[in-house]
């Protein structure tokens, strides 16, 4: 079993896709923790071969919430089913595993594993920008709960570090509202950010979005003249 890094790596190409980030997550759990109870999506192009991965995840104790041959069905199964995994077989032709990776990872906000036949590095470096965590090669239930187990804390970590950054970019525009329409520079608008904050028991994020919402409404608007 071998693992990618988060997100797929920091390829910013063309075949980079970046999950999405709406919500929190329902699951992260240490690795001294019992595994918790999941919802796990399996795509493959082959029927065969999803029903032994399916027998692999339902081994573990977790619960298949969709069997997927076509990227076609992605969009609406993962909004209906909402998984907390992604196993996707590649046995046939890599171009369709990667199309379900990328569907996958787009639409469903879970991180993906990919069950490969055989180590073949130039697909591992595709489906890593694509989105993958993980990939295990034909993964038997020890593999399977190993990979499991990575990509629950790996996506944890993941999401933290993206909360993170679009946390202190909405602070640095509300800073630069306010630098714009007081006259004041970085420091003081992240003081008069704190103040407030303070005064009204509100975060400092709080109060930020509040100001990067509400500015359009108080932007000088142009009179056309008649």
């Amino acid at each position: 079993m071998s693992t990618v890094p988060l997100g797929g790596g920091a390829d910013t190409g063309q075949d980079s896709e970046i999950p999405a980030l709406a919500g929190e997550p329902r699951y992260s759990h240490s690795m001294d923790e019992d595994p918790p109870h999941l919802r796990v999506l399996i795509a493959d192009e082959d029927q065969g071969r999803i029903a032994e991965i399916a027998g692999v995840i339902g081994g573990l104790g977790h619960t298949v919430v969709a069997r997927l041959l076509d990227v076609s069905e992605i969009a609406d199964t993962t909004q209906r089913e909402a998984p907390d995994v992604a196993v996707v077989g590649v046995d046939g032709q890599q171009s369709h595993a990667l199309d379900l990776i990328s569907a996958i990872v787009k639409q469903s906000a879970c991180p993906v594993i990919a069950d490969i036949q055989a180590d073949d590095e130039s697909f591992i470096e595709k489906a890593a920008r694509r989105g993958i965590f993980a990939y295990v090669r034909h993964g038997e239930r020890p593999e399977m709960e190993h990979a499991i187990d990575i990509v629950l804390n790996r996506y944890a970590e993941f999401r933290q570090l993206h909360g993170a950054l679009r946390t202190g970019a909405i602070i640095e525009q509300a800073k630069g509202i306010l630098m714009e329409r007081h006259g004041i520079d970085a420091d003081e608008a992240f003081a008069e950010l704190r103040a407030r904050a303070r005064n009204t028991n509100q975060s400092v994020l709080g109060v930020a979005q509040a100001v990067t919402l509400s500015y359009p409404l108080f932007k000088q608007r142009t009179i056309e003249p008649n």
